[in-house]
């Protein structure tokens, strides 16, 4: 299968490492697919250039990228997430199931960050991402854990895959996805997009977990009486 990685960060080149060594066909998009920027170094990851040489995958500019994919992974810097994707180019993305992986996490004060306003109030960047794209299915998915645990959930034993989204059969497509490529087991459907101010509210949570626990091998369970 053709995927589509709109984002070369640590959760982009992870989610496609592990996409590819599973014998898919994956294409990172990023905005200027030079020389230059494919040197530039990450935080937490590889080099664009030193992911491709393990990897084998592609590097591509957005729309090249969103264009070639039949399903799209928004794993972008959440406040730039919607900038990126109308760069990929509407026409790129419409008809397709775009998995939104993406917290609007502003780190501009330091640690811990904050979920800044306007999506803070009556929305998220799930919702936002689905009024800008009526024509794509958007899924929010994979936001509430580490990178590490997105492609093996073995690592929390009994971890859960929140989901929200307005397309039942995107959501089912991204319960097929999730468990045959990356052995998840455990689900949760939030319902439709709405269910993403959830998700991405608990992510202050999770970091302030993170940072106290001193390890991003944590997570928060749906348990019910």
């Amino acid at each position: 299968m053709k995927i589509a990685m709109i984002g070369g960060g640590v959760v982009g080149q992870t989610l496609a490492a592990k996409l590819i060594a599973n014998g898919h066909d994956v294409t990172i998009g990023i905005r200027k697919a030079s020389a230059e920027e494919l040197a530039r170094p990450r935080n937490f990851a590889e080099t664009l250039k030193q992911w491709q040489a393990r990897t084998g995958g592609a590097i591509a500019t957005l729309p090249d990228a969103a264009g070639s994919g039949e399903i799209v992974f928004n794993a972008t810097h959440g406040l730039g997430s919607l900038d990126a994707l109308k760069a990929a180019g509407a026409g790129n993305l419409s008809g397709k199931i775009l998995i939104d992986v993406a917290n609007p996490l502003d780190f501009s004060a330091g640690m811990p960050p904050f979920l800044p306003a306007p999506l803070t109030e009556r929305t998220s960047l799930g919702e936002e991402i689905q009024k800008a794209f009526p024509e794509t299915r958007v899924v929010k998915a994979f936001n509430t854990i580490s990178a590490t645990v997105m492609v093996d959930p073995s690592l929390i034993p009994g971890v859960q895959l929140l989901i929200a989204g307005n397309s039942d059969t995107a959501k089912d497509r991204v319960r097929e996805l999730a468990r045959d490529e990356f052995g998840w087991r455990e689900f949760v459907d939030l319902g439709d997009i709405t269910g993403a101010r959830g998700t991405e509210h608990l992510m202050p949570l999770w970091l302030r977990l993170f940072i106290q626990g001193n390890s991003p091998l944590v997570a928060l369970k749906v348990i019910r009486g």
